[in-house]
Parts: C-alpha cells; structure tokens; sequence
C-alpha cells in the first residue's frame, strides 16, 4: 500500500500543479482575448500586433505569430501555418508533465497486481506448511452420510 500511496502524492501534486498552471494560463488568456477581440473588430490592427507582442500568455503569443505575417502573407494559409508554428511552441508548456500521469496510473495498477499475487504466495506458502494431519476437511461431508 505504500507504494502506491507514494505514486498517488506525486501524480496528485503533479495534477494539482497543472490545474493552477492551466487555469492561470486560461485567466491570462481570456484577458488577451477579452482585450484584442473589441481592436480586431474596429480594425486596430498596430494596437493588436502591440498587445500581442507585450503580453506573456499563450494566445498573445500564438496571435503575435499571425499578426506578423500579416503584412507579408498573400495567402491565408501563410498566416495560419505561421499561428500553427507557434502552437507548437506554446504547447510543450500547456503540456508538461501531463504523459506521467498516465504512467503513474499504470504503475498503481501493476503495483497492486504486484501486491496481490505476493499476497496469494503467502497463502499458498502458509498452507503449505500447515501438519497434514492437522487438516481438516471443510468442502465435503462426513463418508459416513453417504451410505
């Protein structure tokens, strides 16, 4: 059971850790969000490519990318693959530590089978030592019933 307690703490501190970076990064994001969408919309686009170069979240960042290629891009798909080469940059970050999750869960899993089989040599090992005469047998009646 220790063992498996230990691998819960860490998978719990490691979730618990992504949730508060997550939902910081969310926060950060809809403020962005919340600010640039009214500049877009009135066609601002220097007082966007400004807020998106001066902000620390994900989405200024991945719009920074765009806004970039705004001026140089004559196709759409320029500035989308630009968005996308960013993405790639901010997701390893969203991402961290998230795949041990999924191992440490594995590993809770094994460590109990673990657990479990060890348990049934014992039993089997202490019944193996147990004085044949000393036996009982409990699963069928006396012989003499059956007559």
């Amino acid at each position: 059971m220790v063992p498996i307690a230990l691998v819960l703490a860490v998978g719990l501190a490691i979730a618990v850790e992504r949730w508060i970076y997550l939902t910081v990064v969310a926060v950060r994001n809809r403020r962005v969000w919340s600010e640039v969408v009214p500049m877009v919309q009135s066609g601002n686009f220097k007082q966007v490519v400004e807020v998106t170069q001066n902000s620390d979240s994900a989405i200024g960042q991945i719009l920074s990318y765009g806004l970039a290629r705004l001026g140089s891009a004559r196709r759409r798909d320029d500035i989308e693959k630009a968005m996308e080469e960013s993405l790639m940059e901010v997701l390893p970050r969203l991402e961290k530590r998230t795949p041990y999750l999924a191992t440490f869960a594995n590993l809770a899993t094994l460590l109990g089978l673990l657990g479990t089989v060890m348990g049934l040599i014992n039993a089997f090992a202490a019944v193996a030592t147990v004085n044949p005469a000393e036996r009982k047998p409990t699963c069928c009646p006396p012989a003499s019933r059956w007559r």
